[in-house]
Parts: structure tokens; sequence; C-alpha cells
């Protein structure tokens, strides 16, 4: 049997209160190829939850992957964190993820969502307001 290995990728927290959310906003992305089901846990070296269903993941020599999730996934956006369990070295389209959320001082999994698939992107810079 298969060891189950749990993968923790922590994004930025805000700094906000619950009450008062930051609004973001999801950078445009052109498309620089077709989307692929899974991408190497090894050459993951940043992930970005741009809202509810949108994650970017930057892997190694600065490529960057769009994961739209099928559904929205609740306090993803909010949370900014998310973690996922795996058995196999990549992260691929049929993985959930669990939104870490702060109950009690303590970091909990919160809802489980479903990913999509991995599209390689160019992304667009965001205007500074």
């Amino acid at each position: 049997m298969k060891n189950l290995i749990l993968f923790a990728v922590i994004g930025a927290t805000l700094a906000a209160s619950p009450a008062i959310a930051k609004k973001r906003e999801v950078p445009a992305a052109t498309t620089t190829g077709a989307a692929v089901d899974c991408i190497p846990i090894s050459q993951i070296r940043e992930s970005r939850v741009r809202s509810d269903s949108v994650i970017d993941f930057r892997t190694a020599g600065n490529k960057w992957y769009r994961n739209t999730l099928p559904n929205s996934c609740p306090a993803l956006g909010f949370e900014e964190r998310f973690s996922y369990r795996t058995s196999l070295n990549q992260l691929c389209a049929v993985d959930t993820i669990a939104v870490l959320q702060t109950f009690g001082g303590h970091l909990q999994e919160g809802p489980r969502c479903g990913l999509g698939k991995f599209q390689p992107v160019e992304l667009a810079k965001l205007s500074r307001k």
C-alpha cells in the first residue's frame, strides 16, 4: 500500500478581519498550450489563490498553470490557503484540496473541493491602484 503524503500549500493570509475581506483582482491569463491533467509536485514553486475558483501555480522555470475549479470552493478566496493529499508525485485534476481555516486558534481543514485541469498560461500584470 502506498503511503499517503500530506502536502500543505499555504498562501499569504489576509490581514483584514473576516468582516472586511479584500476584493482581489484575478489577473488576465493568455493560454500558452494545451491543458494538462497533472503537474509534478516536485516542480511546484508557488501557488496563488485568486478567488474561490481560481488558483495559479508557478512551477520550475517560472512557468504558470491556472487551475479553474469546476465548482466554487467556499472560503478559498478568503483564506488563500489549502492542503492536498496524494499518494503520487503529481497533483492532478482528479485530486481534491481542503481549504485551511483557523478555528479556536488551530489550523483545520475546511471545505473540500475538486481541482480542474492545469492550463499553461502567461499572466497579465495587475494594475496598481
